[in-house]
């Protein structure tokens, strides 16, 4: 028969296509001329084509080296050469038996046909049963494409092959030899095999612990590849339950290369998922469309899709592997960057905004009322926010400040426009005792340049500032069901212009007369889903979020690229270095002294409790039996309180004027304390366990302090800290920067812990990581870019793209929805 010339014109092809990059086969041209020439050569009769086949130098090509002009000079040779290999003269029927070589690369071959999409249930693979395909689900598998997008979290190198004689203890070795022996021994009284190899250097013994049934497979005078590492008994090289193959074997899959390591679940082995993904890669890689505009593949100098995918389960090297990371994470962040913007485009074109007018004489009243000079920042952003206001496009924009920076005051001017304007505004925040503070410190201000009348503990009005009096409301959880009607019958009447609350906020029966400013703070602490149904409170009101976390730039602009950004990146005067410590714990005895004595001189503390759980019941226990334990045992002769997430509002309330009137010394409280509890006399923060927690809460933590006059200070005790807590403790000794500290933050724990983006609405990340900054802004850039040349995504060349945001982006992910 005619030798098969379609592998070798297909690589040529695709080459050619994308303009000669030694990439169109994995492991480049010249691999695989050197196993498809030696099959090739043996068939060619005509003595004229042999010597051209060796003058084209197709057994000992050298296709690396040359440049992309003789790359395409020599590849059209060949290409007009393959047609004379395809007469009936020149070659002679081929051995259909493949060369006794290893390969750790797959030989292209012409794919069989396959039966279902990439959206088949993993079940129409070969050897995935209904029980199998069960363990696959609990991993998040349950497609062809999931199975496709299932990459490993590491790889063995196991393609540096040694000789028996170069073997070295404790290193991951890899080896091709001769079987001269197998055989079932007992080892540990368990059935194994052993089995001895050599080659030309010396031999050596290879176990397998509890595995007889390799015995059968490991024929005598088999050629074997091994790969694992090398231990030492009774002073003699050993392998034990190393990875094999043999050389015979059509792809070496788990030894001889970079091999894939995936997380596993009960049921699962490694062999069998390796082999499994293999063979998926091989029969389904023809039906994954390229998304990707080849404009933009070009400018940003990225894979194929198809080799991208391949090369990130199964790589040449570590170069390829670096390569089939950045076009996969560039994919998942630019995906994700172009539903954010669309977002934005959506929520402020789809309906019409309204612009605010800028009432002078009530925003000067209320700035010239405070207790101290805006900032130059705080200027720039109330410039900022008072721009967005006058807009027909309704603003939607982040607004980051430190603890102390100012944020409330700049949310208040903006919620006082709102209502000069004729529209009610809302300010939603994570937890009641945040809402209840907020709910504080807005009547504080307001009473500064107005005559405060209370109706209720719930519900203040204030003359004198705007022709009508100015209603603010509290809405939360705790109030009772009499009250609640009362305040949800005032908003939907227009009686009520600001209301303050939590998720109260977003329930069904809570609806207003003209909601057109809505405040959220700690904006990450509130899933899409919260966002959007605040959203649908008003008609298209103004959105502005908050938080007092510090985020790094890009990470913000990728969480909340559909939001404009504004920073507070400067403190008010006056504000003092927080001293920072971390203590070991044989010096628990004098934190405790150092407390006792900052409250002999009129001064109070937080202590925080360890961190147990992510449960609220099994922290208020150990924080109740921290209270007891400090109550009886170290300060007995104080005053000390409880604070923890389980307790009521009322109770948590009153604990908090408690300690804010300076009736108590030392406030006992889990991590509920990390935002929004202001009390000036407090100037000791001691965190037990500050090695569970992040950079980011840690300095929230110490935000709590430092709030007065006086020198504070902020005490971090750790028992036993892993290496990553102990650098974490060591930066925040040093850097007071929250914006520096999230940097590292980010660095140090990935933003998964740093942000839990999981509840963020977004889609999941596999390949990228948020600290990959360069990538973020490469598709941050491409992103806007596209949009700004086809911003509905309706060119015909888009429509891939098109396909493959509405599947990452589902209709019910969308805040808009």
């Amino acid at each position: 028969m005619a030798i098969d010339v379609k592998p070798l014109r297909n690589i040529l092809e695709l080459e050619r296509r994308r303009g000669y990059p030694n990439r169109a086969v994995i492991g480049g041209v010249d691999k695989f001329l050197h196993y498809w020439s030696a099959q090739a050569i043996e068939s060619v009769i005509n003595p004229r084509l042999q010597a051209r086949f060796r003058r084209l130098k197709l057994i000992n090509s050298h296709y690396a080296s040359l440049t992309p002009s003789q790359r395409e000079q020599w590849a059209g040779e060949v290409l007009g050469f393959l047609i004379e290999l395809e007469s009936p003269n020149s070659v002679k029927e081929i051995s259909s038996q493949p060369p006794a070589v290893p390969k750790s690369t797959p030989t292209p071959k012409p794919l069989s046909a396959v039966t279902g999409s990439l959206d088949s249930p993993i079940t129409v693979v070969k050897g995935i049963s209904l029980n199998l395909a069960a363990r696959f689900n609990k991993l998040g598998v349950s497609t062809i494409r999931d199975l496709l997008y299932f990459f490993p979290h590491r790889h063995l190198d196991y393609s540096q092959k040694k000789s028996i004689s170069q073997l070295e203890e404790g290193e991951e070795e890899t080896i091709i030899a001769n079987i001269w022996q197998a055989r079932e021994v007992r080892l540990g009284g368990r059935r194994s095999t052993e089995a001895i190899v050599g080659d030309e250097t010396g031999n050596v013994r290879i176990v397998w612990f509890n595995n007889p049934y390799l015995v059968k497979r490991l024929t005598v005078n088999t050629r074997v590849v091994i790969s694992g590492r090398v231990s030492q008994f009774n002073n003699r090289y050993v392998f034990e339950s190393p990875e094999w193959e043999l050389v015979s074997d059509e792809d070496l899959i788990h030894t001889g290369r970079l091999v894939p390591v995936y997380s596993l679940t009960r049921g699962l082995h490694p062999r069998q998922v390796r082999k499994l993904i293999k063979g998926v890669i091989d029969q389904w890689m023809g039906q994954v469309a390229d998304f990707l505009p080849q404009e933009v593949k070009n400018r940003c100098h990225l894979l194929g899709l198809d080799e991208a995918i391949g090369q990130a389960h199964y790589p040449d090297d570590e170069s390829l592997k670096a390569e089939a990371r950045r076009r996969l994470a560039f994919d998942e962040l630019f995906l994700l960057q172009l539903g954010v913007l669309d977002k934005k485009r959506h929520w402020q074109q789809s309906q019409p905004g309204r612009p605010f007018e800028v009432k002078s004489v009530v925003l000067d009243t209320f700035v010239g009322s405070l207790p101290f000079k805006l900032t130059s920042a705080q200027q720039q952003v109330l410039g900022e926010l008072l721009a967005d206001l006058q807009k027909s496009l309704p603003m939607s924009r982040l607004l980051q400040g430190e603890v102390g920076s100012g944020k409330t005051v700049l949310a208040t001017a903006s919620l006082l426009m709102a209502a000069a304007n004729g529209y009610q505004g809302a300010l939603m925040a994570p937890t009641e005792i945040l809402a209840e503070q907020h709910f504080r410190t807005i009547r504080q201000l307001l009473s500064r340049i107005g005559q405060e009348k209370k109706d209720t503990d719930y519900l203040y009005s204030y003359t004198d500032i705007l022709s009508r009096p100015f209603t603010v409301a509290l809405l939360i959880g705790n109030v009772n069901l009499k009250r609640k009607q009362k305040l949800r019958q005032q908003l939907q009447d227009g009686g009520v212009a600001l209301v303050i609350g939590t998720h109260a906020l977003i329930q069904q029966g809570v609806e207003f007369h003209r909601l057109g400013l809505a405040v959220i703070d700690e904006q990450h602490r509130f899933g899409v889903v919260q966002r959007s149904a605040l959203r649908q409170k008003g008609f298209n009101p103004h959105i502005l979020a908050m938080t007092a976390t510090p985020i790094p730039r890009t990470l913000a602009l990728t969480l909340y690229g559909d939001l404009d950004l504004s920073v507070i990146d400067e403190l008010p005067p006056g504000r003092q270095v927080i001293k920072t410590r971390w203590l070991k714990p044989e010096q628990r005895r004098s934190a405790y002294a150092f407390v006792r004595k900052q409250v002999a001189e009129g001064h109070q503390a937080f202590i925080i409790c360890p961190l147990v759980e992510e449960s609220a019941a099994i922290q208020a226990k150990a924080a109740v039996t921290e209270y007891e334990y400090l109550s009886r045992e170290v300060f007995p002769d104080l005053k000390l309180g409880l604070l923890h997430g389980r307790m009521s509002s009322v109770e948590k309330d009153r604990v908090m004027r408690h300690f804010h009137a300076g009736e108590l010394d030392i406030l006992v409280s889990t991590s509920v304390v990390e935002v929004g509890i202001d009390v000036p006399n407090a100037t000791v923060m001691m965190v037990e366990s500050a090695d569970r927690f992040g950079l980011s809460q840690l300095h929230q933590f110490r935000g709590r302090v430092g709030r007065g006059k006086d020198q504070s200070y902020c005490m971090l005790l750790a028992e036993k800290p892993s290496e990553i807590a102990s650098q974490r403790l060591d930066i925040i000794e040093r850097v007071q920067d929250g914006f520096q500290l999230a940097e590292e933050d980010l660095k140090l724990r990935g933003p998964g812990e740093f942000f839990g983006t999981r509840q963020s609405g977004l889609p999941d990340l596999r390949m990228a990581k948020l600290s990959d900054v360069a990538i973020l802004e490469l598709a941050r850039r491409e992103a806007i870019r596209l949009f700004e040349v086809d911003p509905t995504l309706e060119k015909p060349e888009h429509q891939l793209l098109t396909r493959e945001l509405a599947r990452v982006w589902p209709a019910g992910n969308s805040e808009l929805s």
